[in-house]
């Protein structure tokens, strides 16, 4: 059972307005009726309305033949449904804020009703919980009814499925909204670490000069999942991990990882550093990358009797700049695998061969830093140790769990959410910065290698083992005990 969240607990985040970007006076939810509005968005909607963060009417828009009482029960169904506490005093006020409004996205009526609806609002805030195809008909329907001014105009993923149609994306929604009003959503960019690994770096005078290729053998980054696709067939089999998780999750951590201090703490600073980062990374190559599927994949409803989609992916990168050069960044991610995990992990040279250590059993293993993303946050150092009362050293660990120290954060949702309504553009990602993403990966979508079968329960395919020839090996995430 999820801890209930404690009424009016203002949690100290980046979320604030900059800029002098004005809050949301209402927050319109296209698509509400939706699996992600059921799994994600009213659940985020609650815990801010518990920390007293919700402060504008929320709109919910969709085809279904709603009223706003079989919207309400749905909100509390699914907020229930994820084991959320629910305090019925503020459920209540949540409640209070929710209207309804049932219309085709294509019939110019449905916009015109929701200009009405929203009465003179100066900056609302429009998130479309919708497949990307619907993205320029719904943009354009608010332009339409006069009300694209002030707004902003929040957007899931994916944007767009390559470099190409990331662009073509792109100029259908600049034909209504300037680049600034765009704010795309990429969850992990509102995960408790992935914005501390910026400060990590570079708040510590004795971590920054280490965190470069003067001490660094690799850098590996694994989002492992122990689940499979399950009931998503339909939607996963044109997309695969690649394009799913790699070129949007865990480019962005790349970039908290590698990318140099930003000039300042606002978004534009933010962007541009990752833009730069991703500017000095050469094309992927398809020699360094494998694929896998897990074996009984094809038999999932939705998913090609033939399909060559992968469902793990490892790849090699490199960064051609002078923090970085020489230092191989891995990437792994799968499904079915034997745990569900998350990690940016540091591996540092290996120590010399001396003679204070040259008698040992064992030789020192290299140090260290792992930063862990999901589904918990915290950070641990591997360091080389030796007991008094053992004859022989071995590799020990220094954790720490973030939320021991500092109690339980917010979800990402919340934080985006919440950001997106306080006019804080700072998690979300530019579209240079989406382009370069995809023109980084663009050679392995092109011509992808081939797919090799892994069993369910495994860490893969054995052909990703030998990315890392001559550069160590995979090392299996850090799960807190």
């Amino acid at each position: 059972m999820t801890t209930a969240v404690r009424p009016h607990a203002r949690t100290a985040t980046a979320s604030t307005a900059t800029d002098g970007a004005r809050p949301a006076d209402v927050l319109v939810v296209f698509g509400i009726t939706g699996d992600l509005a059921k799994v994600m968005t009213f659940r985020s909607l609650y815990r801010l309305e518990c920390r007293g963060l919700l402060n504008c009417p929320i709109v919910g828009v969709a085809v279904d033949d709603w009223t706003v009482g079989d919207l309400r029960d749905r909100a509390r169904s699914a907020i229930e449904a994820t084991g959320e506490t629910v305090d019925e005093a503020l459920f209540d006020r949540f409640a209070a804020r929710l209207s309804y409004l049932s219309g085709d996205f294509a019939d110019a009526e449905t916009f015109e009703r929701l200009a009405a609806a929203i009465h003179d609002a100066q900056t609302p805030v429009f998130y479309l919980e919708i497949p990307p195809f619907l993205f320029g008909n719904v943009v354009k329907g608010l332009s339409d009814a006069g009300l694209v001014k002030g707004a902003r105009v929040v957007v899931e993923k994916p944007f767009g499925h390559d470099l190409d149609s990331a662009r073509s994306l792109a100029e259908e929604m600049h034909q209504y909204i300037d680049e600034s009003q765009l704010y795309r959503i990429d969850h992990f960019l509102g995960k408790m670490g992935v914005a501390e690994i910026l400060y990590l770096r570079f708040a510590n005078a004795a971590l920054e000069p280490i965190w470069t290729r003067n001490h660094l053998a690799s850098v590996q980054i694994t989002m492992a999942e122990s689940f499979g696709v399950e009931d998503r067939g339909h939607f996963y089999d044109p997309v695969g991990a690649l394009r799913d998780v790699v070129v949007n999750h865990l480019m962005q951590v790349v970039g908290a990882a590698t990318m140099e201090v930003p000039a300042n703490r606002d978004g534009d600073s933010l962007k541009d550093a990752l833009h730069t980062l991703f500017g000095a990374m050469p094309a992927a190559d398809p020699a360094d990358y494998v694929r896998g599927q897990y074996e009984g994949y094809r038999d999932i409803d939705g998913v090609a009797d033939d399909s060559t989609t992968e469902t793990f992916a490892a790849l090699r990168l490199q960064i051609d700049n002078w923090r970085w050069s020489g230092v191989p960044i891995f990437i792994r991610t799968g499904k079915c695998l034997p745990i569900t995990q998350t990690e940016l992990r540091l591996v540092f040279e290996h120590p010399p061969r001396v003679a204070f250590h040259a008698d040992r059993m064992r030789s020192p293993e290299p140090m260290q830093l792992v930063v862990k993303l999901d589904p918990t946050t915290g950070v641990r150092l591997l360091v080389e140790a030796q007991r008094g009362e053992h004859a022989e050293a071995e590799q020990i660990s220094l954790d720490m769990e973030f939320a021991d120290e500092g109690g339980e954060g917010p979800t990402p949702y919340e934080v985006l959410l919440q950001a997106a309504m306080a006019g804080n553009n700072a998690r979300f990602t530019r579209q240079d910065g989406v382009e370069e993403a995809w023109r980084i990966m663009a050679p392995l979508l092109e011509t992808p290698p081939p797919v090799h079968p892994y069993a369910k329960g495994s860490w893969g395919p054995r052909e990703a083992d030998r990315l890392l020839a001559g550069e160590g090996r995979w090392h299996e995430p850090w799960v807190a005990s």
